[in-house]
């Protein structure tokens, strides 16, 4: 049976030491309680080490796994050998409208799109995304950052009332994410 899924992205964009972060870590618990299931996703513009050289998951992604997935006690991790520069294409049908137009030309923004659609398949809600500033997506501006500097629509500040954001957040459009033959 075919099927789609909603999503709703929000960025969060601003200059360094804005308080992205700080808003981060008060929005998705804020999401959370009135029971929405929330991921982040973070772009870091230098490459960093996730898993450390020598361990299993290290050596198992230099082996030539395009994907480790690690699984402990408390948390389940995916690494994969794909980033900004390296994206994947999308498949056709799932998804439309302004991010989709801007990932077809830009590998940034073309991970994003693919990284939206496996949240979204995942059952996510929410997807707070902190940067990708060029993103067509519904943003929050934190700090002294410039509305026309954004690829979105503005949405709220990061200094705006905690419920007045979670509000704004759980009443976006979202995207729809279709099954991969267009339904």
């Amino acid at each position: 049976m075919a099927s789609a899924v909603v999503i709703r992205p929000v960025c969060l964009a601003g200059p360094s030491d804005a308080g992205k972060t700080t808003l981060v870590e008060r929005l998705v618990p804020a999401l959370a309680d009135r029971g929405d299931r929330v991921a982040t996703v973070k772009s870091i513009h230098h490459d960093i080490e996730v898993d450390d050289p020598g361990t299993d998951t290290h050596r198992h992604r230099t082996a030539g796994a395009e994907t480790v997935v690690g699984i402990t006690p408390e948390l389940t991790f995916e690494v994969s050998s794909r980033g900004k520069r390296d994206s994947c294409d999308l498949p056709e049908g799932v998804l439309e409208g302004p991010l989709l137009e801007a990932a077809r030309d830009d590998p940034e923004l073309r991970t994003l799109a693919s990284t939206l659609v496996r949240l979204a398949r995942r059952g996510y809600d929410v997807v707070v995304v902190e940067g990708f500033t060029a993103a067509p997506l519904p943003t929050i501006l934190v700090g002294d950052r410039d509305p026309d500097a954004v690829g979105g629509d503005v949405v709220g500040r990061g200094d705006d009332d905690l419920e007045a954001l979670v509000e704004t957040v759980r009443s976006l459009e979202g995207i729809t994410i279709r099954d991969a033959d267009g339904s």
